[in-house]
């Protein structure tokens, strides 16, 4: 016995390597991963479900009344004056834009559970000869499956840090014109909207199931005003009419993401024209989103949009009380899974009570979200509760232990940690 045991051994340790490099090939790990995901996915929706029948998650609170402060549509529109000396050419310049684009789309892959931000950049860094699958991506930014949410910032950070050899940018304020032009130059764009849910995925008996959804741009159509794009969720060669692609992209700034080659950089320089210049573009964006409360004053999205952008500004006090109209006015119940310039307004205006209610509501929606458990940690802090502070930055690398700028860890150092 004692002289086979060692091979024994040889044949185990065979069988697990043999075993690892099957793994490795994507068809495989995806079968395997995949599935799991899924089971993870069922049991949180499970729990959550079982959650809510006992303390059903209600509508967004608003704010407790405070004493006005001037938003006006003027008030900061000369926030910044752009310092770029970089060249850029002026959009109205440039040719005029084909009819109609169809790109040559990647070969389509179809998302994993809470997987479409990864899904989306996969299948566009396809484009440009990457051979990864969305599970690549989402082990770097988002290794926890049942982490709803990833930032535009995580996947422009997957690309630098991954994928070295592409660029990206990402940019606020876009419109139906530059995504044409985008498209007409041969560069897909990414973009991040709303959507609805499955009403499997209930919440309460008032649940909106609203949602929000990354979006691959492959094409447009001037004569049927029609949107073509990659959706990991639906399918491929999704059409969506220029109306209601606007509707979707509107709660999230109109976000858009671009990947390029370096040696195109002067040429999507030029399509982008002074967007290109970051300072610029969110300037641009605060002006716009100043003029909508002005047009659409009921709009709760006006109003959130022009909160994000005077946050960008470091406009505290301001951004604060337009995320309190937005509130008033009603937001989607899962706002705050993916977008979190309210915590930061509430926080740097000195607004700790209602940061700590409203991160406490997201965390109602949201259990797995490191970005709400960090900033309730902040919340805590500041209250004096240190351990529910620390508490609450664990739970936020708990969630994302590759936490994409280790803010929980820096977080931590206040507490010497």
């Amino acid at each position: 016995m004692s002289k086979r045991l060692p091979m024994i051994l040889s044949g185990l340790a065979g069988l697990i390597l043999l075993a690892f490099l099957i793994f490795q090939i994507p068809i495989v790990r995806d079968a395997v991963e995949w599935p799991l995901a899924a089971v993870e996915w069922r049991y949180e929706k499970l729990t959550t479900n079982l959650r809510n029948l006992v303390n059903p998650v209600g509508p967004v609170p608003t704010a407790v009344p405070e004493t006005p402060v001037a938003v006006s549509p003027t008030a900061s529109k000369a926030i910044v004056q752009p310092t770029s000396t970089v060249r850029v050419v002026p959009t109205s310049t440039q040719a005029p834009l084909p009819s109609k684009i169809i790109l040559q789309p990647p070969p389509f892959e179809k998302q994993t559970a809470n997987n479409c931000g990864p899904a989306a950049l996969s299948m566009a860094m396809h484009i440009y000869g990457w051979e990864g699958s969305q599970a690549d991506i989402a082990e770097q930014i988002k290794p926890v499956s049942g982490d709803r949410n990833v930032n535009p910032e995580e996947l422009a950070y997957f690309v630098r840090n991954f994928a070295g050899w592409l660029k990206i940018e990402f940019r606020v304020d876009g419109n139906i014109s530059i995504l044409k032009r985008l498209l007409a130059n041969h560069y897909p764009v990414i973009i991040e909207g709303a959507s609805k849910l499955d009403p499997n995925d209930r919440l309460s008996p008032s649940d909106d199931l609203w949602d929000a959804h990354y979006l691959l741009v492959t094409g447009y159509d001037d004569a049927s005003q029609i949107i073509t794009t990659q959706d990991s969720y639906y399918g491929p060669d999704q059409e969506i009419t220029y109306s209601q692609f606007e509707m979707d992209w509107k709660p999230f700034n109109y976000l858009y993401m671009v990947l390029y080659l370096p040696e195109e950089a002067a040429e999507l320089m030029s399509i982008l024209g002074t967007d290109w210049d970051v300072i610029q573009n969110r300037q641009a964006a605060l002006s716009r989103s100043q003029s909508a409360v002005e047009n659409e004053p009921l709009d709760p999205f006006t109003w959130f949009n022009l909160g994000s952008n005077l946050v960008y500004f470091d406009k505290y006090d301001e951004a604060a009380h337009a995320y309190d109209k937005a509130r008033e006015l009603g937001l989607p119940l899962r706002m705050f899974r993916y977008q979190f310039g309210p915590f930061l307004a509430y926080f740097h205006s000195g607004r700790n009570e209602e940061l700590l209610l409203l991160a406490d509501y997201a965390l109602g929606v949201t259990e797995k979200s490191e970005e709400t458990w960090l900033w309730y940690g902040y919340g805590l802090y500041r209250k004096g509760d240190y351990d529910g502070a620390l508490a609450a930055w664990n739970r936020a690398e708990e969630i994302n232990p590759k936490f994409y700028d280790d803010q929980a860890h820096k977080a931590k150092a206040l507490l010497g940690q």
